[in-house]
């Protein structure tokens, strides 16, 4: 049959399954625009306040489900203004389809109204990318460009489509998608074999769980591989819930913000074996003492993160799942009772722990694990609640932590939540934040009134740049540079006027009654927790230091 452009985009989205689209219209993608209200019936379109809101809520929709998250912006500012969203799926590995129209190919390279080379703008943050000036090519680009961000390790595509395109005419035949088949074409023998030899060799094992063990969806595998080597294990924040967080074998996360028992029981374990991890700054400190007694087992789907940040003694190369699959069947039930000891003796010396007088970022966090029963999609913007979230609410499962790791995008969260929320309607999404970050994107409340989707967004107040200022304390001589937030913005006033409900919370009693309110409405609600400047995130390993440097609050005040 013969279609338009624009009707072929929208049917090559209902071949991919697409639900639900976030964006924000503008004059070279009104054609694809008209086409969609036409389909309004089949494919959901959220209009948000900013096209940054967009990217994420498409991220927060993939990372919740593992499908394709799709977002749509016009060419110029548009296509920019989703840039800062693409990278951070970019960073994380997150599958996004962005669809950006541009200036007809006649107008191309003239500097025309609100032309931009959004190809060239997002060629270092995208898996792939596409400008699409022949409409022959429309369909098969479009279909390519979900598998691309699916397949291996995934990642955004941005697709640019001229506007003329979408008004030309092509033969357009339906097809069915091929399915993603996971990556297992570098899964070698004799790398399992190795890697079988170097675990029934070691004495004190110790497990790392990263991203993509999450994204491969391979926490049965990990639990069969980790109940086998019964090993300790900890996790990064992008791999948070892979492996159950309230396992007795798990040691909280690693690095910068993480454990005592987990860093200082890497350093001494004699194998680390890290599954689906990018080896980070901010988890590895040096990487020239990085568990200098052990020989590391890495295994990963991306060939061009071994030895890339740390140099390992083994690696196996495929889909995590598929790869533990056959790690186990190969493996023989292993015991380390002293090691095992060991770990748990540094557990219970350096337990978690802040100071329970009066509200604090850890005790709101605690309160939302206990009224959501640990069931929520929990996300969160970047900075000091980041971290509370990650180290004192226990994720059990993967997909239930949608957080910015690699690029550490203040804003992300509230957009993230509502893609979130969107593709999950059953579920409890609430978005923690600082004030800092909450006031990146706070126009999303609007979009979250808009069509009464019900996210709990938690503002974390402090007043400052609560990390930065953490810094600036501990580092840079008290010396608060453009960090103090004290003005006389009122987020409660702030949610009233945008649609939603606002609640302040400056006690701990108060912020039960205020969250169980807040579930029970069923509208979006802000509820603005006011807490102390200069609460601080404990552990802390300062920066390009040894993991085994972690300190708090207790060393600090022994030195």
């Amino acid at each position: 049959m013969k279609l338009n452009g624009s009707e072929i985009v929208i049917e090559c989205l209902k071949e991919q399954g697409v639900d639900t689209v976030f964006g924000y219209p503008g004059g070279t993608i009104l054609n694809i625009y008209d086409e969609l209200y036409k389909h309004s019936s089949e494919i959901r379109h959220i209009l948000t306040s900013h096209e940054q809101g967009a990217a994420h809520a498409a991220d927060g929709y993939a990372r919740s489900t593992g499908k394709v998250g799709v977002c749509m912006a016009t060419s110029g500012p548009g296509a920019t203004n989703l840039v800062t969203g693409i990278a951070t799926a970019y960073m994380d590995s997150v599958p996004v389809v962005a669809i950006t129209a541009n200036v007809s190919v006649p107008m191309l390279g003239r500097d025309s109204f609100q032309e931009i080379d959004i190809a060239g703008v997002t060629m270092p943050i995208t898996k792939h990318n596409f400008i699409v000036k022949d409409i022959s090519k429309l369909a098969d680009t479009i279909r390519w460009a979900f598998q691309i961000a699916q397949e291996g390790r995934p990642g955004p595509v941005l697709v640019d489509i001229t506007k003329d395109v979408t008004a030309d005419t092509a033969e357009y035949e339906p097809v069915t998608p091929e399915p993603i088949v996971r990556s297992s074409e570098y899964i070698r023998e004799d790398d399992l074999q190795k890697a079988v030899r170097l675990i029934s060799r070691s004495k004190k094992p110790f497990v790392f769980v990263g991203g993509g063990a999450a994204i491969s969806g391979a926490s049965e595998e990990l639990k069969t591989f980790v109940d086998k080597i019964h090993a300790p294990v900890t996790d990064s924040l992008m791999g948070k819930g892979a492996y159950d967080g309230s396992s007795e074998l798990y040691c909280g996360m690693l690095g910068m913000h993480g454990t005592k028992a987990a860093n200082l029981g890497v350093t001494a374990c004699d194998l680390l074996i890290a599954v689906g991890v990018r080896f980070s700054d901010r988890v590895i400190g040096n990487a020239k003492s990085f568990a200098r007694h052990a020989k590391i087992l890495h295994i990963d789907v991306d060939p061009a993160e071994i030895n890339k940040n740390i140099t390992v003694d083994a690696s196996i190369i495929g889909d995590v799942k598929e790869v533990l699959k056959r790690l186990n069947a190969r493996l023989d039930e292993h015991r380390h009772d002293e090691w095992d000891e060991y770990v748990k003796g540094l557990k219970e010396k350096y337990p978690l722990k802040y100071n329970t007088e009066g509200l604090t970022g850890p005790y709101i966090v605690e309160e939302i694990y206990r009224m959501t029963k640990g069931e929520a999609l929990v996300v969160t913007e970047v900075g000091q609640h980041q971290m509370w979230a990650a180290q004192y609410y226990k994720f059990s499962r993967p997909r239930t932590l949608l957080t910015s790791g690699g690029l550490g995008t203040m804003g992300y969260g509230l957009g993230a939540a509502i893609g979130a929320k969107v593709a999950n309607p059953d579920k409890t999404v609430v978005n923690i934040a600082g004030d800092g970050c909450f006031r990146m994107n706070m126009n999303e409340i609007a979009t979250a009134a808009r069509y009464n989707i019900p996210v709990i967004q938690v503002v974390v107040n402090n007043h400052v740049l609560g990390m930065v200022r953490q810094w600036q304390t501990l580092f840079y001589g008290k010396r608060y540079s453009q960090t103090v937030l004290n003005d006389a913005v009122d987020f409660v006033k702030l949610a009233e006027a945008l649609g939603a409900e606002g609640i302040r919370v400056t006690k701990k009693e108060e912020f039960a009654p205020a969250f169980e309110k807040a579930l029970s409405l069923g509208r979006p609600v802000v509820i603005d927790c006011v807490i102390d400047c200069d609460d601080k995130v404990f552990p802390m390993v300062p920066a390009g230091k040894p993991i085994e440097t972690v300190f708090d609050q207790d060393d600090l005040e022994n030195a």
